[in-house]
């Protein structure tokens, strides 16, 4: 099985968005070491508690300080951008990296409130953001692959840097909706396992279906994108993850204040013991946390029942040395290296 990381530039108390961002570079520096096979930047907006907002900056740091991993967005929330300033922003890393790249797109808003409205590109012009979403992505593998019909107005544009392969390109999601999408359009897709446990299953059928049906199950490929912990004990784990517990049910509130540290996150989180993770009847968990042997026994698992190909995994913890002991740990389990 093929395991990446998913980073979100978490900041904790205490931390600047700067370190944050230098945090990812080292992260991202060892899981090339490390054996992961991408390494994929989210975007957010106006969080105190995660410093990625531009992941095509951030990509073309690692990817000059990385020798081969796959560096990528997870995702780019393409409803802000226009298709063609996303094609050759892209374009332009790959030129940078060649066949590193990897172009992950995703419809949600990164965000809330009045930092949405500023972000759109007409938010004046009604109607809901991304309601043109299959439309921009269409436009934008259009853009990619040269492959407007005759006679299009678009059809003449030189997408630059020109040449190469350009970059591989992915459909991001947590809902059913995604999967359809990237089923129809024959992209390979990745579920946000760890936002909703809930629709996994139903996403990732769906999607093999919609695939079938098109005549592209040759296409067809799934990443799982889950959380964990690893810790040399159990209990260390639980431990660490309750910054993680706390962080979840801060932003479900709307506080997007930086991480606390574990003790302070169980004061914080008091009695409530609960997993906010947690899958609808216990199956397919959200998160996976403990020792590396049951972290590996559980990713397996929930992969093995998707059929998933790859697993992503996002770690989101007050210490960064903790957070790169445990993906160093989930690499030993799985003998990546």
């Amino acid at each position: 099985m093929r395991l990446s990381i998913l980073d979100q530039s978490p900041v904790s108390a205490g931390m600047d968005p700067a370190t944050a961002l230098a945090n990812s570079v080292a992260l991202a520096k060892a899981a090339d070491a490390l054996g992961y096979t991408r390494y994929w930047i989210a975007e957010h907006h106006a969080m105190p508690a995660l410093a990625s907002t531009a992941p095509e900056i951030l990509i073309a740091r690692i990817a000059a300080e990385t020798v081969r991993i796959r560096v990528g967005s997870g995702a780019v929330l393409l409803p802000y951008y226009a298709p063609l300033k996303v094609a050759e922003s892209f374009r332009m890393l790959e030129a940078l990296s060649p066949g590193r790249i990897d172009l992950g797109l995703g419809r949600a808003p990164g965000g809330a409130g009045y930092e949405v409205m500023a972000l759109q590109r007409r938010p004046d012009a009604g109607g809901h953001l991304g309601d043109d979403f299959p439309q921009q992505v269409a436009q934008l593998l259009a853009f990619l692959q040269g492959s407007f019909p005759q006679g299009h107005p678009y059809g003449d544009i030189l997408v630059s840097p020109a040449g190469g392969l350009g970059p591989e390109v992915w459909m991001l999601g947590s809902s059913t909706w995604s999967a359809d999408l990237a089923g129809r359009l024959g992209l390979p897709y990745a579920f946000a396992h760890f936002i909703d446990s809930g629709p996994t299953g139903d996403a990732v059928d769906l999607y093999r279906r919609r695939l079938a049906s098109a005549g592209l199950g040759d296409r067809g490929r799934v990443i799982l994108a889950m959380g964990a912990v690893c810790a040399q004990t159990e209990a260390e784990a639980q431990r660490l993850f309750a910054t993680t517990r706390l962080f979840r049910r801060r932003i479900r509130r709307g506080d997007k204040q930086p991480l606390a540290a574990p003790d302070a996150a169980l004061r914080e989180l008091g009695t409530d013991t609960s997993d906010p993770f947690a899958a609808p009847g216990g199956r397919w968990p959200g998160y996976a946390v403990g020792t590396p042997a049951q972290v590996k026994a559980e990713i397996t698992a929930v992969a093995e029942a998707l059929g998933a190909e790859e697993v992503m995994v996002l770690t989101v913890l007050f210490d960064p040395a903790a957070r790169l002991a445990s993906y160093t740990l989930l690499a030993e389990a799985f003998g990546l290296r």
